[in-house]
Formats: structure tokens, sequence, C-alpha cells
């Protein structure tokens, strides 16, 4: 969002407020009032409202537009805007197209044939529509790209319409480490005359295998060859240790070295002991009162370690859920809450089947009440071509199986 910190999000207990944060409360309360509700849905996809990249909007808002029954004609219209506004028409229009609107479909077509920025919703439309879709664009795509000076970058769709592309800049093959078990990457990894590729093609395989606590020994190893900063992958084979890690992280976090000193902190931080609950619950509070939007989720997750003991966490938990922007970190603060106290969370979970973030969306479909509305909104994510898969697949587990026909 390019004008985040000068924008100022509506009241989080309006409709308005709501939807600009993705909240699925917001969602269930614009079914009540179609009507009153749709200028602040467009609103929505007009103005950027995520807090940072990392939060999800798209399927929110198209998700709203197709069961509020709203036109998509203002969102057509947007692609006419600067790049951001239209790009982010153009993803709300794709999702449409899914399910099952021909406006939205022929309108992004009819963009492709002649707006600005038709390579970028092409390129984007032939990851996501079936290709019959749009694999008859290509003469439309081989008279456009004739007259600009730049060639895409991206092999589709461009390699099917026997358009050149630019060459991507070579780039040294992977070491060959596919196959080898787990004893043998940590040899690779602590050989000091192993190349920099080499460790990290061990690294991303060893992630991908069972944590190793024999890991942690050949972790000082691990710098960057200025060694200022941990190798790439360094830090995530660490956290899948979880609190095996800790007893030597102790130990880095008094080294010399800023980079090992930092990666010790950390892990020892995110494993709080008794004596860290003050200290934690006193930063949650110093960052609500600073409505620090970025960062609360790792003290929430920190606390969530404590379990019941962090009850004094439990109002500033409540308020974050409530009132963040950062639609990304809702996820943390639930499963804070769940781990100190499920009492009273029913209704989050609930309302966690309409929210904007894929995450949260899990979270409801795994623990929202059996009630007959619930299961009838987790099959309807179940069936719901826009959806993602993570939650299709987890709706799909989540409800009972179809009973079998009995046999004559």
């Amino acid at each position: 969002m390019s004008d985040e910190y000068e924008m100022t999000y509506a009241h989080p207990d309006s409709v308005e407020g709501l939807l600009q944060r993705g909240r699925g409360l917001g969602a269930l309360q614009a079914l009540q009032d179609p009507d009153g509700s749709a200028a602040f849905v467009y609103g929505a996809i007009r103005h950027d409202w995520r807090w940072d990249g990392t939060d999800e909007r798209s399927l929110y808002l198209a998700r709203l537009i197709r069961d509020l029954e709203l036109s998509p004609t203002p969102v057509l219209e947007q692609l006419a805007g600067d790049e951001e506004s239209c790009l982010r028409a153009a993803e709300v229009l794709e999702l449409l197209a899914l399910a099952g609107s021909d406006e939205a479909r022929e309108g992004l077509r009819a963009y492709i044939r002649g707006g600005d920025r038709w390579r970028e919703v092409l390129e984007s439309v032939s990851d996501s529509w079936p290709t019959q879709w749009w694999d008859d664009l290509g003469d439309v795509a081989r008279a456009r790209i004739g007259r600009e000076t730049e060639l895409p970058w991206f092999p589709e769709p461009w390699t099917r319409f026997g358009i050149e592309v630019q060459l991507q800049p070579p780039t040294d093959p992977e070491p060959a480490v596919t196959g080898l078990g787990t004893a043998a990457l940590l040899v690779l990894l602590a050989d000091i005359r192993a190349d920099w590729n080499t460790k990290i093609a061990a690294l991303r395989a060893l992630n991908r295998q069972e944590p190793v606590e024999e890991l942690l020994p050949l972790v000082p190893l691990l710098g960057t060859p200025d060694d200022r900063r941990p190798m790439p992958l360094v830090r995530r084979a660490v956290e899948r240790l979880g609190a095996a890690a800790v007893p030597e992280a102790h130990t880095w976090a008094q080294s010399e070295r800023p980079w090992l000193a930092q990666l010790g902190a950390d892990v020892v931080a995110d494993h709080p002991g008794p004596g860290a609950l003050r200290g934690l619950v006193e930063e949650l509070a110093e960052q609500w009162a600073a409505r620090a939007w970025c960062g609360p989720d790792r003290t929430a997750r920190r606390l969530a370690r404590l379990g019941p003991d962090a009850a004094d966490a439990v109002p500033y938990l409540r308020s974050f859920w409530l009132c963040t922007p950062h639609s990304y970190e809702r996820t943390a603060y639930l499963e804070a809450l769940a781990a100190i106290d499920r009492a009273g969370l029913d209704f989050l979970y609930t309302e966690s089947l309409w929210d904007c973030e894929e995450t949260t969306r899990l979270l409801g479909i795994a623990s929202a009440p059996a009630s007959p509305e619930n299961l009838q909104r987790i099959a309807l994510l179940r069936d719901d071509s826009m959806e993602t898969p993570s939650v299709r697949t987890a709706a799909r587990a989540r409800l009972p199986a179809p009973a079998r026909p009995r046999s004559a």
C-alpha cells in the first residue's frame, strides 16, 4: 500500500472499518445490508488498505462482490487507473471469472486487447485461468508486442504464442545433493572446503527432512563469507528444532559475532521461561499503546508458549484481534488466545471462516463449532472455485463423510 501510513482507517466496529481490515465480521455484516455496504466494498478495492504486501484481500473482496450480488462494472472501470489500482482490480476480476462471472472474464479479455497494462494482466490470467479462456488471444499478443520495445521476461504465455522472451541471466546449477541422507548433508555443512552453493543446497535439502539436533553444533560455521549474517535457510533450520535449540542458543547469544548473538537471543526469546512472562505482557501492552501493527504477532507467539499463565495478556490480544489493520498477524493472536484460554473463542472461530487471510480461515475450519450454519459455510469453502487449495482440502477433511447407500 503506497500511502499506508497516511491513511486513516474507519472505526474497527463499523462495516467500513471491518471491510478495510478484512475481518470476517465485516463480510457477515455486509451480507445483512448489501445495498448499504456496496460503496464500502468498492472502496476497499479502489484503495489499497493492506498494511503491507503480505496481507491478503483479493479473494475476500471478490467473494463479497459475488455474495452481495454486486455488479463488477465499477471494478472493470478501475482497470483504467494507475498500475497498482489496475492490477488490484484485475486480481479481483480474475477470481470473479473463476466463480462464473462472464462479465468479469470478458472484461479482462477486452482489456488485454486494448488496455495499457495488458501484458501484466495477460501473464496473470494465463497463470490462474483455464488455458481455453485465453489461448485464442495469440494474434492480439503478437500484434501488440510488436509495437513495444521491451521483450517479456516470463516464458508463459509468450512462448505458447511463439513470442520471443528475454533470456534470463545464467545461474550456476545447484550442486547435486538430491538423494543424500541427513548424515551426508551434515558432513557437507561441516566441511570448511565446501563452497557456498553446495552448503545452500545442503541446507535446502535438510529443511525438507526431519529436523535433527546434530545441526546445532554446526550453526556457528554457517555465516556468510563476510560473517555479517547467517547463510540463507539457517534460521529456518534452527526454528524447526523448536525448544531443542535453546541450550545451544544460550551459548550463541554470548557470541561476539553479531549475527550469531542475535540468532541465539531470538531463539531464547521464542521459548520463554516463566521468568519472561511479566516482560512479555509489558511488551505487548506497550505495542498496543503505540498501536504498533507490525511485530506484536511475534510477542503473541512467545506468550502462547506460556499457556494459561499468560492470562494477563488476553485483553491486549483481543484488542489486537479486533483492531489491527495488519490482517496477516490476526492468526497469531487467535492462536495465542487459544493457547492461554479457549473459553469464549467460538465466535472468533466462526468469524474466521469469513476472514481474508487463508491461515485464519484454516483455524476457523479446524475449530469452529459444528453448528449447521458453520458446517454449511465450510461446505461452501470446500466447493468454492475461488478458494485456495489448502482451504478446500481442510474443509473437505472437516466435513463428515457422505453416507454410503445401503446395499440391497
